[in-house]
């Protein structure tokens, strides 16, 4: 669920070689996620993910789980101004948001999880709730 819209970089250089100054190319949109990639591993006694995020300041993001259910949401903000004294030249601004929910095979321990956010990629360390996993009963 994106309100972002992608554009198309051939058309844009076409319109701006046809009339140089009539077509404004959008500045926001570009270089904003519009969906959030993940990378899934299983490590044995936990989940580790790897999201990207660009763009995103940390404190926009947010992480939730519940069982073996995993969402992730990004607020998205961003703003352009250029003043000139008391005039403005050009006010621009954008704000949207992406999430994404997946399930995992097995749930997780939410007291122990770990969250670090570097250079975009948000990186969870989700350990497996024990005793998460089913077992035989025995039959007498």
């Amino acid at each position: 669920m994106s309100a972002l819209m992608r554009t198309n970089p051939w058309l844009d250089d076409f319109f701006k070689d046809l009339s140089p100054g009539f077509y404004v190319k959008p500045l926001h949109g570009e270089g904003v996620p519009s969906d959030i990639r993940v990378d899934v591993t299983d490590a044995g006694d936990a989940y580790k993910i790897a999201a990207e995020i660009p763009g995103v300041h940390k404190s926009d993001i947010h992480v939730s789980m519940d069982g073996s259910t995993v969402t992730l949401n990004a607020e998205i903000k961003q703003e352009d101004v250029e003043r000139k004294g008391d005039r403005v030249l050009r006010s621009e601004r954008y704000f949207g948001s992406v999430s994404r929910s997946f399930q995992l095979p097995q749930d997780v321990d939410a007291s122990g999880a770990k969250a670090k956010y570097d250079n975009g990629i948000l990186n969870l360390t989700l350990p497996k709730k024990k005793g998460g996993r089913a077992q035989e009963l025995a039959i007498e």
